[in-house]
């Protein structure tokens, strides 16, 4: 089984009927991921891509019983959209909306807590895991079924290293992004221990990027756990200025912590192999 979704997920989208939910909905139907429902408000009796359209999602788990949603709701509504999906006994939530008020942010978090779900995001391209699943927005083709577990705050680069490790015949077993709002769900350290207890999984890769000291607190977790598995990793934004927001709101250097070189110095303290350039993340896997 995936580590968090697999062939037999059962996912709702909730905002389906919107350009983006629409859109996501198609390619993750061609992918294979089982959508047995969508949900707008307003919008119930409709169809979309063949899949039934609920007001609510207490409807629509009536009729379906999902395990998953993934969620394309504009930002001041996406977390009355996720409480309602943790409410009505989702376990897997999927936000790819991004700057979702933080207080909001924080509201899901721990109610997610409460109900022992798993929230990926916000704004984050998804999870996938190759040849089963695909819950988000990752382009599916450059992704390739093996034992590479992808971990990752950048969307971008996550598509650029996987699309280089397919090209290596390294195959991954599941791929996810944490999300690049300031506050998210999943963090490298719970990823890391998925990905410890999911058998098909014999190596780890690790996009982190400036700002925060995830990676820090995640270098720390290696060496005191004694993590199994090899660890390779990329951070992103070395040749960033200080005290710069770039790009993801997560991504702001304070002092020294959380410079690419800290980072970079935590992970390589911990025994972590950290690649210069993307695309020598293969090539350390292979090592």
């Amino acid at each position: 089984m995936g580590i968090i979704i697999d062939e037999n997920t059962r996912a709702i989208v909730q905002g389906i009927t919107g350009t983006q939910g629409r859109f996501h909905t198609k390619l993750m139907l061609e992918y294979g991921t089982k959508i047995v429902a969508g949900v707008t408000p307003g919008k119930g009796g409709t169809q979309v891509h063949g899949i039934p359209v609920y007001d609510t999602v207490e409807e629509a788990q009536e009729k379906h019983s999902a395990n998953a949603s993934i969620i394309f709701v504009p930002a001041p509504f996406a977390a009355e959209a996720a409480l309602e999906a943790l409410e009505n006994g989702i376990k897997t939530l999927v936000i790819i909306t991004e700057h979702i008020p933080i207080k909001d942010s924080i509201e899901v978090m721990n109610y997610a807590k409460q109900v022992n779900a798993t929230i990926i995001g916000p704004n984050t391209p998804g999870i996938i895991t190759p040849g089963k699943s695909k819950l988000g927005i990752m382009p599916a083709h450059i992704f390739k079924s093996g034992n590479i577990g992808m971990v990752s705050r950048s969307g971008t680069l996550t598509y650029e290293i996987a699309a280089s490790l397919t090209k290596k015949n390294l195959g991954q077993s599941t791929c996810l992004g944490l999300g690049g709002d300031p506050i998210t769900g999943l963090n490298f350290i719970d990823a890391l221990k998925m990905f410890e207890n999911d058998p098909q999984t014999k190596a780890v890769v690790l996009i982190g990027e400036i700002g925060g000291n995830l990676e820090e607190l995640t270098a720390e977790f290696i060496v005191k756990e004694k993590y199994p598995k090899p660890v390779v990793a990329f951070i992103a934004g070395r040749s960033a200025p200080p005290g710069k927001r770039m790009g993801h709101a997560g991504a702001i250097v304070m002092g020294k912590a959380g410079t690419a070189e800290s980072k970079i110095e935590a992970l390589r303290k911990a025994g972590v192999k950290v690649a210069e350039k993307p695309n020598d993340v293969a090539k350390l896997l292979s090592v």
